[in-house]
């Protein structure tokens, strides 16, 4: 089994379809338990009550799913030539696991010999059957649907880095999903001061360990956040040097994306090579600009250079405008600035410098805050809500409610 294979108990799994055969109460249960884990986000599970007769009967008018679970209490030469005629009513594609009720080596190995991917003995609790559901779909489709965000600013100060980690913030403990944030700056990284921990190692020394597949020395450099978030960031790196190629970080971004359903890169202070190496393979890009008139102009040559690279497309874009209200009376109307960037902003934030420069300044978490938690939920998050399939509805949060217990609760993300 592959490097990609054997992390199959750890990623989001790929969008699928499974259907569950069986007339055990037990099994159901399981399976149903199943749709609650994370990694099952975007694969659709189907039980129901029935055996390798129901299964017939359904996919002689219907496409077969990814995979079909049945379950059978007699494990004979009829059951397997029934089991020959579920396979001409299926897909190619189509994987199958038994669930029986003996443990026989000898059954087992017919069984595969068949094509079955596994077979198990009930009971199975709905851990076991999580995990061989994992590694079925992966050996099957692949790894997939893990999302790759990026975070560009028009030009320094705009606040980029501020509003990556805010959003990394709001994924993880707002939606509760698990992510990764990651900065391609070197030694121009802010992030250990903005999350309030010391870097523990360079760029360099994490590109060199994702080439030697070294997840060991991955797991000693990053910072654990929270439950849901893990850090990468590095310190202590030459500045006025290139100390990375793009292809490098791009092994490390493999790497990661293994494991992370979502991976956040802040680029604000990157090369323009590594930029141009994220920004072209990123499921989304949030260009992050104020509205002023020079951040403006830069951020709509900016949007120009990324549509090119990204196929003569602004699919997968969006903009953020930051400090809303800094100086009203230079700045760009609303109306005009969707007009003069040919792309509807979607979100303005204001400016509000006690809350972003004390919160990063502390390395305090934004959504800590009433008014940062109420900001992060009802502004930022609803940006991701194509890229990471987020059902926004009811996560509308009031500045005056509180902000403890949000995480786990609201938000949740939603199955394709």
């Amino acid at each position: 089994m592959s490097e990609a294979e054997n992390q199959a108990t750890s990623v989001l799994l790929p969008g699928s379809r499974v259907a569950v055969y069986s007339k055990d109460k037990k099994t159901l249960e399981a399976a149903q338990a199943v749709e609650k884990d994370w990694r099952f986000a975007r694969v659709e599970i189907q039980s129901e009550d029935g055996d390798i007769e129901t299964a017939i009967a359904t996919y002689q008018d219907l496409p077969s799913p990814d995979l079909i679970i049945v379950q059978t209490e007699t494990v004979d030469e009829d059951f397997t030539e029934r089991l020959g005629g579920l396979a001409e009513h299926c897909g190619e594609g189509t994987a199958a696991i038994v669930i029986g009720p003996k443990n026989d080596v000898y059954l087992y190995r017919q069984l595969i010999e068949m094509g079955v991917s596994d077979y198990l003995v009930k009971p199975v609790q709905s851990e076991i059957l999580a995990d061989v559901i994992a590694k079925t779909v992966i050996e099957r489709i692949g790894i997939t649907g893990s999302r790759l965000i990026a975070f560009v600013g028009a030009k320094g100060g705009v606040g980029t880095s501020v509003i990556a980690q805010a959003m990394a913030w709001g994924v993880s403990e707002t939606l509760g999903q698990k992510a990764m944030l990651l900065d391609g700056s070197g030694g121009w990284s802010t992030l250990g001061v903005g999350i309030g921990f010391e870097p523990s190692t360079t760029l360099p020394e994490a590109v060199r360990a994702a080439e030697n597949q070294d997840e060991d020395s991955i797991a000693r450099m990053l910072f654990t956040a929270s439950e849901h978030l893990n850090i990468l960031a590095s310190g202590g790196d030459a500045m006025l040097e290139q100390v990375i190629t793009p292809a490098q970080y791009e092994n490390l971004l493999d790497m990661l994306m293994v494991k992370y359903p979502v991976v956040m890169v802040d680029l604000s202070a990157s090369t323009p090579g590594l930029k141009n190496a994220v920004i072209t393979r990123a499921h989304e890009v949030i260009l992050v600009s104020t509205p002023t008139l020079p951040a403006l102009r830069l951020a709509r040559s900016l949007l120009h250079e990324m549509k090119e690279i990204r196929g003569d497309s602004e699919e997968g874009i969006e903009m953020i405008v930051n400090m809303q209200g800094m100086a009203p009376a230079n700045e760009v109307p609303k109306a005009d600035i969707e007009k003069a960037m040919e792309l509807k902003p979607s979100a303005f934030i204001p400016f509000n410098p006690k809350l972003f420069i004390g919160s990063e300044s502390e390395g305090k978490r934004l959504i800590d805050d009433k008014a940062g938690a109420a900001l992060v939920s009802n502004s930022l998050l609803p940006v991701l809500k194509t890229v990471l399939a987020v059902d926004v509805e009811g996560i509308h949060v009031s500045e005056e409610s509180s902000s403890s217990g949000i995480g786990g609760l609201i938000g949740k993300l939603a199955k394709k």
